[in-house]
């Protein structure tokens, strides 16, 4: 089972070009704001047409614009799950799901509705209106109206980005059982790694209406292979560098060469350091070199210190590290800090654009 997705779509000067398959559930399109999530998912669904390519569900085509077709999204079975969950207002809870229900034998309706409910612990709230529901009750209304219908795919767009923090964690817990007993394909979109790192088995990252090649989650987190993947991964440190020979690469930002444990290449146009993976030292050592720290920003369990380097003080030069704030707390008071970076760390990056 897998849903496959090559198409493209021209929306004035915003060209979507995507291609993925999901082999290993839960996908997630991972992105900024306006990378092209949400309208690949309205295309997906049937809302939207591509100008080319195919969308294959289960070895069943439900878009294909060399062979000319284009599946209405009721015929699609897809269900789609919307940023605002999209109840009707002025019908119940269980009005709202039984909208869902309209393709089951009519005289076994009821029998399903009840189970629904129940699945969705929803018996209680049956008989309210979207407005009389809390946030979570919402939700599991909207997934209930969904799963109603017996969708072959599940596209989730941003489900906790109309919830407040102290509801979406619990939220959160309660989708991941649901995915757990749900045997279709899943397609997940945030802009929140932490989300996809919680939810998400393999991910696809898109930048400004492009998909790059699917990996996994740890792998993206780990090691991103390109700009936008440790961008959207959580890199902090990124600089333009050259090649300078074999396992070693000039850091044009920060004014400093980095060894590293792969073969550096001369594709690979940008390096990257995580924050925790800088080692500080208050004296000199080989490989090390040297910074002022000219900011620091406590944070609830660690110090994030804001270093200059010896390519500038401000913009794209300062370098951001983090550590215990014991361990900066016996570096606090040294004028000058030395930085060093394992071979290991340090991410070779491909791609455009700028850091």
């Amino acid at each position: 089972m897998a849903l496959e997705v090559m198409i493209r779509k021209q929306l004035g000067a915003f060209r979507l070009d995507v291609q993925f398959c999901t082999q290993d559930r839960p996908l997630a399109l991972l992105g900024a704001s306006g990378s092209g999530k949400s309208m690949t998912l309205k295309c997906i669904a049937g809302i939207e047409r591509p100008d080319e390519g195919r969308i294959v569900l289960n070895g069943r085509t439900l878009f294909d614009s060399a062979r000319h077709i284009d599946l209405p999204p009721q015929k699609r079975r897809v269900g789609y799950l919307f940023q605002q969950y999209a109840l009707f207002p002025n019908m119940t809870a269980a009005q709202n799901i039984l909208t869902g229900l309209h393709a089951c034998p009519r005289g076994e309706r009821q029998a399903r509705l009840q189970e629904l409910l129940r699945t969705f612990r929803l018996e209680q709230a049956a008989q309210l209106r979207p407005r009389q529901l809390s946030g979570g009750q919402q939700q599991r209304t909207a997934l209930a109206r969904i799963l109603a219908s017996e969708p072959e795919a599940l596209l989730l767009d941003e489900p906790f980005s109309a919830l407040d923090s102290s509801l979406r964690w619990q939220l959160e817990l309660e989708l991941l059982d649901m995915l757990d007993t749900f045997r279709g394909e899943v397609l997940f979109v945030s802009h929140s790694r932490d989300e996809v790192s919680r939810l998400c088995r393999s991910v696809c990252v898109l930048t400004d209406g492009r998909s790059e090649p699917v990996t996994t989650v740890p792998e993206l987190m780990a090691a991103p292979r390109t700009l936008s993947g440790a961008q959207i991964s959580g890199c902090k440190n990124i600089s333009a560098c050259t090649h300078t020979g074999g396992h070693s690469v000039f850091c044009a930002d920060w004014g400093v060469s980095l060894a590293c444990a792969e073969q550096a290449r001369p594709e690979h146009r940008f390096a990257g350091v995580r924050a925790h993976a800088w080692r500080i030292s208050a004296l000199p050592a080989e490989g090390a070199f040297p910074c002022r720290a000219v900011r620091v920003l406590d944070n609830v369990f660690s110090a994030i210190v804001m270093l200059s380097t010896p390519a500038g003080s401000s913009g794209p030069h300062l370098l951001r590290a983090e550590l215990p704030k014991e361990a900066w707390a016996a570096l606090a008071d040294a004028e000058t800090l030395y930085l060093t970076c394992p071979p290991e760390q340090v991410l070779l990056l491909t791609g455009g654009g700028e850091p």
